[in-house]
């Protein structure tokens, strides 16, 4: 609404610059806060959109570029067990989880079945807020959103032991595609 007031003002001046500029702002964040329906894939679904740059055993770090989605879905099913909130710097997120320690941060922990499930939102030096949509004892929908981060920033998804992971370091991947299943 404020762009299109801004647009209609910049016309009526014959401020042309001034109306692209502000077309092309509206373009930009129509694009960057998008919040597409996915099709949820089988297993253990990836949290969010982005790039794997870290895994290990039973942990995988993937980092959100400015041009990714930033809404955060759950990987499985469960119940909301705990949500923890940490106040914290904004340092780059384009480092890993252990180089930004300091940084926000809110840990989603989801149990079913399975075992014990965690999403860590982690804001970096243009994110400046983290949006959590679940709360503890909620019940969650595998692919069902539970959050958000505005602009760049990391998500870290830690499953518990006998799940093992299908991607690997630097897949790209989207919200809601399998990238783990349980052994067994």
């Amino acid at each position: 609404m404020v762009t299109l007031l801004l647009i209609m003002l910049f016309v009526s001046y014959g401020s042309w610059n001034l109306v692209a500029a502000s077309l092309a702002l509206f373009a930009f964040f129509a694009f960057f806060f998008r919040d597409p329906d996915r099709e949820i894939g089988e297993g253990i679904v990836s949290p969010s959109d982005g790039r794997i740059d870290y895994m290990e055993s039973n942990r995988m770090e993937i980092f959100l570029g400015p041009l990714d989605c930033h809404v955060i879905r759950s990987p499985i099913e469960g119940v909301v067990e705990r949500v923890v909130y940490k106040k914290g710097k904004f340092r780059p997120a384009f480092w890993r989880a252990e180089g930004n320690g300091e940084n926000e941060r809110n840990e989603i922990y989801i149990r079913n079945e399975k075992g014990l499930f965690k999403v860590v939102q982690i804001a970096g030096i243009f994110a400046r807020r983290i949006i959590c949509r679940v709360k503890e004892g909620d019940r969650v929908e595998k692919g069902e959103r539970i959050g958000a981060i505005i602009f760049g920033s990391r998500v870290v998804l830690e499953v518990p032991e006998g799940v093992v992971f299908v991607k690997k370091t630097g897949d790209k991947i989207k919200a809601g595609e399998t990238v783990a299943y349980e052994v067994g």
